[in-house]
């Protein structure tokens, strides 16, 4: 199937992302009637639900849910964000995050070589661990950039990209999405995905990837927690 295809079917993008990101992070899952969600258990200790454009009574259903707890998050994947900012109002909830975006690759297009580190005083350590690969980029003892990476199906999950900002503008953060497609290589990807932050989006971008949606986060609460970091 191609990457356009793929993209049209971005209900089925959502699903296999939630398993992946939850694959990551050890979180368990559970549907929100035909709505995947997952217990965020080292956050909010709350359940999270996902719809990607959902009409206005599933929507009313999952604002609903979401208002019981105020810990609760309800993220709303979409390329028409006014539409559920205005439906969040209408329910009671907040925007607690609009600035991050689905995206995807075809993998393909990454190199399935292990990359060279910028600098020798740095150290790179792949590991895998419950099915979660890992990369870790060391400057001594103290951890420079990290990054984790979970496999569904034929999809390969990028999760937590992340520079120490002491080590920023070294090209650790390409250095990281470049260890882990060679780590996604061991098995039979396809298809990459991820959610980015706003600072995140321009060095994915760099690296071949493209937008599926917008992504808003919506709470009882005021205080929001991105769903990804990088």
């Amino acid at each position: 199937m191609s990457l356009e295809r793929m993209v049209e079917d971005t209900t089925h993008l959502l699903e296999t992302w939630v398993a992946g990101w939850a694959g990551c992070r050890g979180y368990e899952t559970r549907r929100e009637g035909r709505f995947p969600a997952a217990f965020r258990d080292d956050t909010t200790t709350e359940w999270e639900y996902f719809a990607h454009d959902p009409s206005d009574p599933e929507f009313a259903q999952l604002a609903a849910a979401t208002l019981e707890v105020p810990a609760r998050i309800l993220t709303i994947l979409s390329n028409n964000p006014a539409r559920y900012t205005s439906l969040a109002k209408e329910h009671g909830l907040n925007v607690t995050s609009a600035s991050q975006t689905m995206m995807i690759v075809d993998m393909e297009t990454q190199d399935a070589e292990d990359p060279w580190l910028p600098d020798d005083d740095l150290r790179w350590v792949p590991s895998r661990a419950d099915g979660v690969h890992h990369t870790v980029v060391y400057a001594g003892d103290e951890v420079a950039a990290s990054g984790r990476l979970f496999v569904v199906d034929h999809t390969a999950i990028f999760d937590k990209i992340v520079t120490n900002p002491r080590y920023q503008r070294r090209g650790l953060g390409s250095f990281i999405m470049r260890a882990l497609a060679a780590q996604a290589f061991e098995h039979d990807v396809q298809t990459g995905l991820l959610l980015a932050s706003l600072d995140g989006q321009q060095l994915y971008s760099h690296l071949g990837w493209t937008p599926v949606c917008q992504v808003l986060m919506l709470s009882a609460s005021d205080e929001g927690a991105d769903l990804s970091v990088g």
